[in-house]
């Protein structure tokens, strides 16, 4: 099982928001910075870009380029994924998987772009069991595993977000596996050893890890020194 450490940006900087919330930010200052501190631990980070997920177009690219450059860190990146062309120019900048959100429903979008990229990773924002989209702001009517079952021909690579924890500190969501051989990486709310512990018997392949790290509620070495055991 893999720690990736998250970075989250907006306007250039990175943040923190609260469920989603883009009116309940926190700054924690320059991701480049930040990233370099990942590095010396882990190999591959996630990014995600909200002014992208709230606009509809990523906006952070360059950001995502710099962290590219100068950690030679692996990035998987999401946030407004919504076009060929922004796919396109992120694998351009050296991004290892783009993260498709609400534009995975558009099944022929998906297609074209799996036949054209490798690494597109989905991912299922969920609130209540419920697919969440347009940066998380409206709720579908779509199942979690329905969605899961619909896409499942097209990517090998799931990220499932427990949007009601997210940024909340909380601990993770109560979830039961739906999934069979597919890398699924989990987010929301993991905040210690114990969360990491329980996502991999539950049989996560990755958990990805945010504000407890930039408030120091766990540490980075310390989520990795747990699943050595």
């Amino acid at each position: 099982m893999r720690i990736y450490p998250a970075i989250d940006l907006m306007g250039g900087k990175a943040v923190r928001l609260y469920k989603g919330r883009k009116d309940k930010v926190k700054v924690y200052g320059d991701p480049v910075e930040i990233a370099k501190g990942f590095a010396e631990y882990v190999d591959k980070i996630h990014i995600v870009d909200l002014d992208g997920a709230f606009t509809g177009k990523p906006q952070n690219l360059d950001v995502a380029q710099r962290i590219i450059e100068e950690t030679e860190l692996k990035v998987q990146i999401g946030g407004g994924f919504r076009d060929y062309g922004s796919v396109e120019k992120a694998y351009k900048i050296g991004v290892e998987n783009v993260i498709i959100g609400t534009k995975a429903f558009d099944l022929e979008f998906l297609e074209k772009i799996t036949e054209d990229f490798d690494g597109i990773t989905v991912s299922l924002d969920a609130r209540g069991g419920r697919i969440a989209v347009k940066g998380w702001l409206e709720e579908s009517s779509l199942k979690v595993e329905e969605a899961y079952e619909m896409l499942r021909k097209y990517v090998s690579r799931f990220i499932y977000t427990a949007i009601e924890k997210d940024g909340t500190l909380t601990g993770i969501e109560s979830i039961e596996r739906f999934w069979d051989k597919e890398e699924f990486i989990y987010a929301g709310g993991v905040s210690s050893v114990s969360d990491v512990l329980k996502l991999k018997e539950i049989g996560f392949s990755g958990a990805i890890v945010g504000k407890a790290l930039y408030e120091g509620k766990v540490r980075l070495e310390e989520l990795l020194e747990a699943l050595k055991c």
